[in-house]
């Protein structure tokens, strides 16, 4: 079982950054591939970006390449998403995961925990 937090959103200006952290309980984090999903008002939930459990290896989606830059620290149960040059895009959930498979494997349906999500509202 894995219990998962974020934290970091808020409200920020477009071309901004933000920093979310997801913080994760549990003694198996490093056995897992942690995931960034997020969700805008009467969208779907994509993934923005997947990291392996070793932090060795990541994915990220086109639309945030060379913005966003996602790490993790196995010693401390944490995964980070640093988002830089915030686009206007109104308000959207930021969800963390964690799931057992490739972490390439980034089908939403694989994906085995949930946080509850961090709101990231880009708005000058």
């Amino acid at each position: 079982q894995v219990q998962l937090v974020e934290s970091g959103g808020g409200l920020v200006q477009p071309g901004g950054s933000l920093r979310l952290s997801c913080a994760a309980s549990g003694r198996t984090f490093s056995s897992y591939a942690m995931g960034w999903f997020r969700q805008a008002p009467w969208k779907e939930r994509d993934i923005v970006a997947a990291i392996n459990w070793s932090g060795s290896a990541t994915y990220y989606a086109d639309s945030v390449k060379d913005r966003f830059t996602i790490s993790r620290d196995n010693t401390k149960n944490t995964v980070t998403l640093q988002v830089n040059s915030l686009k206007v895009e109104g308000k959207a959930i930021y969800y963390c995961t964690a799931y057992s498979q490739h972490y390439n494997n980034i089908n939403i349906r694989n994906m085995g925990y949930w946080g509850k999500g961090t709101l990231v509202t880009v708005s000058s």
